[in-house]
């Protein structure tokens, strides 16, 4: 849900920045946060064991799961903090990000047939099929539809094992799609790769699904981070092999 939390921060109030930091992380690196600011609510989840429960064996102990709250401001917020910090990120140039999602995509092997004028995943055949790539508007269009299937296919028996048996106008199928467009968006951002809401009639869907079951962005959103995991271990990559400062472990949130 963070990720989710921090775009729509971000969104609202024009943060070009992707990273954020807590109050005293930003002391103890020699920043201050700047005066009037707000921060920016996100969660922590862990569990606890209760008291009545601590007296049993470690293996027979239930645990008892709970949601932390923690403020962080986004790097535009604050002064003082060195420039590996503060200073922004060189936006990736569209050639590069292209050459990196293939690559991506390459690495990951899901089997893809090009042709016809939809785009879906068959899973009893475990296929992708999408249109030829210059059907689409757009090369990042194209890419980015790709890794929307993309996200379908890691829920294969084999894979997430996800339900990918609903039809239009279902729950289930509702509630995968938002799973399929949430991961897209994450490996978009993960990949430089201009995202856009290319589902919009599912919005209708989505809203019902949300009205009936205030879980339901959490779990898609957990469901979305588990496929967007599977892919980038399918295809041995993260984003901190690009990041030169990767070797140390600052607790910067960056989404």
């Amino acid at each position: 849900m963070n990720i989710l939390l921090l775009w729509s921060a971000a969104a609202r109030k024009g943060y070009r920045s992707p990273a954020w930091i807590g109050y005293h992380q930003t002391q103890e690196r020699g920043g201050h946060i700047l005066k009037g600011e707000k921060a920016t609510t996100i969660v922590y989840g862990a569990t606890f064991v209760p008291r009545e429960e601590r007296e049993k064996p470690e293996e027979e102990q239930a645990r008892v799961p709970f949601l932390k709250r923690r403020q962080v401001f986004n790097i535009e917020q604050t002064a003082g903090l060195p420039s590996r910090f503060s200073q922004p990120a060189e936006p990736v140039p569209l050639p590069d990000a292209i050459a990196c999602v293939e690559t991506f995509l390459r690495m990951v092997g899901a089997t893809i047939l090009h042709g016809g004028e939809s785009a879906c995943y068959c899973p009893a055949r475990d296929l992708i099929v999408l249109p030829d790539p210059g059907d689409f508007l757009s090369a990042p269009h194209y890419y980015a539809t790709s890794l929307h299937e993309h996200a379908h296919w890691t829920g294969h028996p084999g894979r997430l094992n996800r339900d990918l048996r609903g039809r239009f106008g279902s729950t289930s199928y509702a509630a995968e799609e938002l799973v399929a467009e949430l991961a897209c968006a994450y490996l978009c951002a993960l990949l430089h790769i201009p995202g856009q809401l290319r589902h919009a009639e599912y919005l209708g869907e989505w809203v019902t699904l949300l009205k009936h079951d205030a879980r339901a962005i959490t779990t898609a959103a957990a469901k979305a981070t588990e496929a967007t995991d599977f892919l980038c271990a399918a295809a041995h990559w993260c984003a901190e092999s690009e990041a030169s400062e990767a070797q140390e472990e600052e607790e910067i949130e960056t989404v």
